[in-house]
């Protein structure tokens, strides 16, 4: 299995570990790595009254970078365009709360954050 393989495994284990611990907080997983043409999902899940986007980060170690910083300006806009495909895709109220989380795995430290980031238009 070349690096991009074994990176894709370690990817599906964290969001495993990831899904599981929202879970143990109440939330409903709705859906896991969704694909559009903008972007993949990694977690859609519903907490409360929200209707949540959840990015999953990982990194071996917290030495070198600051947790909060793994998530690109780019990135974050893809992942907007991504969640408003999906609730045309899934017939989702436009007036249902949503919500864009982060969900950082270290070692084997999780952090989850809430509201992590605002939607981002892509105009």
């Amino acid at each position: 299995m070349g690096e991009q393989g074994s990176r894709r495994r370690i990817g599906a284990q964290k969001e495993e570990i990831a899904a599981k611990y929202l879970m143990e907080q109440g939330y409903e997983i709705v859906e896991r790595n969704y694909h559009c043409r903008f972007a993949e999902l990694d977690i859609v899940a519903r907490e409360g009254e929200y209707l949540c986007f959840v990015e999953v980060r990982y990194r071996k170690s917290s030495q070198f970078e600051a947790p909060q910083g793994v998530i690109s300006f780019q990135k974050m806009q893809k992942v907007c365009q991504g969640a408003s495909f999906f609730m045309r895709d899934k017939k989702i109220l436009p007036d249902t709360p949503i919500r864009f989380d982060v969900i950082l795995v270290i070692d084997e430290e999780i952090t989850l954050i809430r509201n992590a980031f605002d939607y981002i238009s892509n105009r």
